[in-house]
């Protein structure tokens, strides 16, 4: 037995203003949003149409924990938000039904960059290697591995592509074209640090942050916030340390599981994505509730 996606919003006391791959935002006045990460999975940039139980909670515990650790780097969106849960949704048993998926943050204007960082060769920065021997135009050290560790990590941002369409790896003199020299720069700074602390104390809880996305986003005063969700195994790919060897794909703990599955399938990568067999879906869920439980102990 699977279970499947409503088309129907969670929520009927606030405006539904967007629903994303995975999250459903709601209007809460002008100034502020409320974020509800869902059981959805997208693959390939499809809406998969079986649900992931528990999932929405593992990615808002996960993210509500780095947002809060890396404070001292960069401000971000639920740090800013003004008013709680509790205001957004004064109906204890509407609140009830997305209490641990739910989020309340600052309304912002989104950069349009997919502020990606990259620690180990692999997915299609590997391909990209073995084609040109470099990254997004990146140049590398000859002979490097699948799966290996880069000298450094290297900032490859992309586009953030409309739903359903797929984002583009583009140069970072693309990006400060789009949005100015200055705040690419300091988008590519903080995506970095931001990176790098997250990797080192990953580590020490056996989890290796092999590469992983950041939004961002400006509030009425021009701050650059970080935004949407941060460091999950959605945004993120996460393998275990222990099982880590250079030149062999490591198992991980996020999505790259179910897009493995797919691509046994005959299947176009084209709307509608397939139903997911039970047991794909029971390993799915104990993959994301150990990466929650290896990172912040719970889950």
């Amino acid at each position: 037995m699977t279970i499947t996606a409503s088309p129907e919003p969670e929520i009927t006391s606030l405006p539904l203003i967007y629903r994303g791959k995975v999250r459903d935002l709601y209007a809460v006045g002008d100034q502020h949003l409320l974020m509800v990460a869902s059981d959805r999975l997208s693959a390939f940039d499809v809406i998969l149409p079986t649900l992931i139980p528990g999932k929405g909670a593992v990615l808002t515990a996960v993210s509500t924990f780095w947002f809060a650790r890396s404070r001292h780097l960069v401000a971000n969106h639920q740090q800013q938000a003004e008013i709680t849960l509790e205001q957004a949704l004064p109906d204890p048993a509407e609140r009830a039904r997305v209490a641990d998926r739910a989020v309340v943050a600052r309304r912002l204007n989104a950069l349009p960059v997919e502020a990606i960082v990259r620690g180990y060769l692999i997915g299609s920065g590997w391909k990209d290697y073995q084609r040109t021997g470099a990254v997004c135009g990146i140049g590398l050290p000859e002979g490097l591995r699948l799966a290996e560790r880069l000298p450094e990590p290297i900032f490859t941002p992309s586009t953030k592509a409309a739903l359903g369409s797929h984002d583009e790896n583009v140069s970072f003199a693309a990006i400060a074209r789009q949005i100015g020299v200055e705040q690419a720069e300091q988008v590519r700074e903080i995506s970095l640090r931001l990176y790098r602390e997250a990797a080192d104390y990953a580590l020490t809880r056996g989890i290796i942050i092999a590469d992983t996305k950041f939004e961002f986003g400006l509030d009425e005063q021009g701050q650059l916030l970080l935004m949407d969700e941060v460091l999950t195994p959605d945004s993120s790919r996460f393998w275990p340390a222990d099982q880590y060897r250079p030149g062999v794909n490591p198992p991980s703990f996020d999505k790259q599981f179910v897009r493995d599955y797919l691509e046994t399938l005959d299947w176009d990568k084209q709307p509608p994505g397939p139903e997911l067999p039970f047991e794909i879906v029971e390993r799915t869920v104990a993959k994301y509730r150990e990466a929650q439980q290896r990172l912040i102990g719970a889950g």
